[in-house]
């Protein structure tokens, strides 16, 4: 086993639900290390005193990072080794961290990983529909074109796509990916994932989206979502389609999905983030054309 160095900043994958699965060379790393820099110095006491490790915490965000960051590295750059954690899974994958280590390459410091558990990889493992490669995004965009350049983005990618998302948002991310993607592509709903309850649901976006909506599937807990990848004919070719090839991709969807004219506006301006009175004069516009 690779002991861990003095003077390096230790990048340590924690677990992500379960507190048995944390690797050994995470363990002696944790019990070795002069400070440990979490996210949320409550979660992460926990998991350390879960394994009887007694270190020195203290915590890591954006703000923290720009304000104490060069102290932090001087530090490190003087002998110490500090352990990055995340609350659950492997740091930097939507949380807070990136921004430390960019700026201790950027210095010379040395980085090292520790990998192991991530939400992201344990969904694809369970989907059923991995195989070939995967698009990770993380927590799509709240609103706007970013938004809209996000979602049919995995609307056209041929790889699956694994999104991150919060219980009270699942239904609405899931009902703009069925408008931009149809009824009939495919879907993993995972859900505490590696805990006590948790719940993977396979079906088409069709089928989960009626189902939430009936309360036949309750969403409830940390949930990750693994997109099937778009079939070849809707991969398209060459460059990224115009925000009205892509608004005009939404309503056919949406109408293939046997949604009415109205109802498509609505549905597809949601989805995108657009004026639902700019997206109906599109539908308009179509209509005339035949």
């Amino acid at each position: 086993m690779v002991e861990p160095r003095a003077g390096a900043l230790l990048v340590v994958a924690t677990p992500i639900g379960n507190l048995e699965d944390i690797t050994l060379r995470a363990l002696k790393a944790l019990r070795a290390c002069d400070v440990v820099l979490a996210e949320d110095t409550r979660r992460t006491r926990a998991l350390l005193l879960a394994h009887s490790i007694d270190r020195p915490l203290e915590r890591l965000d954006d703000h923290v990072v720009r304000t104490r960051g060069a102290e932090m590295l001087d530090r490190v750059a003087a002998g110490q080794t500090f352990a990055l954690v995340s609350d659950a899974g492997t740091p930097m994958v939507s949380d807070p961290g990136a921004a430390l280590v960019r700026a201790a390459v950027a210095r010379g410091v040395r980085v090292e990983a520790l990998p192991g558990p991530s939400a992201a990889l344990a969904a694809l493992v369970v989907s059923g529909l991995a195989g070939g490669g995967f698009r990770f995004v993380g927590f799509l965009p709240r609103e706007g074109s970013e938004r809209r350049a996000a979602l049919m983005a995995a609307a056209r990618d041929p790889l699956p796509t694994v999104i991150y998302e919060s219980p009270d948002r699942t239904g609405d991310t899931l009902t703009a990916l069925r408008t931009v993607c149809g009824d009939e592509r495919r879907v993993a709903l995972c859900r505490e994932l590696t805990k006590l309850y948790e719940t993977v649901v396979r079906d088409t976006l069709g089928g989960l989206v009626d189902a939430l909506a009936s309360g036949a599937v309750v969403v409830r807990g940390e949930v990750s979502l693994v997109l099937e990848g778009a079939p070849p004919i809707a991969q398209g070719a060459g460059d990224e389609p115009s925000p009205q090839a892509s608004l005009d991709a939404a309503l056919d969807a949406a109408q293939a999905a046997g949604l009415k004219p109205a109802d498509a506006s609505r549905e597809v301006a949601r989805a995108l983030g657009l004026r639902r009175a700019d997206v109906y004069a599109r539908v308009l516009e179509r209509s005339a054309r035949g």
